[in-house]
């Protein structure tokens, strides 16, 4: 959803280099390290994009040779955890969405409005727990015909992008054939996940120059899945 049918990525993006600006600048001072930024170019779309919030944090801190106890996602946003932190990530967007109309891709809905009418049936699925808030927002839940996404992920037990799980589960309540649903994605881990998944086609849509590391990344996903079988 964020980045393919509504402009959402760099505002999670945002909230995502503010939480850890400000936690690596704060841990920084503590340690009397060097701070380094997140950069949303690099760091975001390699360690974050398209995975569960408490994944991405995870991730990133892992790439920085930080480790963090999980805690619980009960903790409040100022516990230095990684649901404490994610929690925070998840504050600095609700604030986001408080304040703005989320904005849509006029190309996507015109291609979801083209297949619908063609009787081909839609499909949204998000990482992030926000997804029906973000819908409701930007008023287009009824061009879908099933939705799912972080809290259907956590209730139903299932590992987040880059594991195909969440889009298996997606085109099972279609009535879909993985290799007969394509899959359109513009994070890394999506790609990744649908070519993992064996769905075809995989479409990376390359929103922010990252094109070929879209097209490596499935690729290689692509052969490693047939080395395997």
């Amino acid at each position: 959803m964020d980045g393919v049918v509504t402009d959402t990525a760099s505002a999670h993006a945002a909230a995502w280099k503010r939480l850890f600006d400000e936690y690596l600048r704060r841990r920084a001072q503590r340690s009397g390290g060097e701070f380094t930024a997140f950069d949303i170019d690099g760091d975001f779309r390699e360690y974050v994009d398209g995975k569960p919030r408490y994944d991405g944090v995870k991730s990133f801190l892992e790439s920085r040779g930080i480790e963090l106890p999980f805690g619980d996602p009960g903790d409040g946003p100022d516990t230095e955890t990684v649901c404490g932190l994610g929690n925070r990530k998840n504050r600095y967007f609700h604030a986001w969405l408080a304040e703005n109309r989320v904005r849509t891709y006029p190309s996507t809905i015109n291609l979801l409005r083209a297949l619908r009418d063609a009787g081909i049936r839609t499909g949204m699925f998000a990482s992030s727990r926000n997804g029906a808030a973000v819908l409701e927002n930007a008023g287009i839940g009824e061009l879908f015909d099933i939705k799912l996404d972080g809290v259907d992920l956590s209730e139903l037990g299932m590992r987040g992008k880059p594991d195909p799980a969440m889009l298996f589960e997606s085109a099972a309540r279609l009535d879909a054939v993985p290799a007969r649903t394509a899959i359109v994605e513009d994070a890394i881990s999506g790609v990744q996940a649908g070519s993992a998944g064996g769905f075809a086609p995989v479409i990376g849509v390359n929103r922010d120059d990252y094109g070929d590391a879209l097209i490596a990344r499935g690729e290689a996903t692509k052969e490693l899945m047939a080395s395997d079988r």
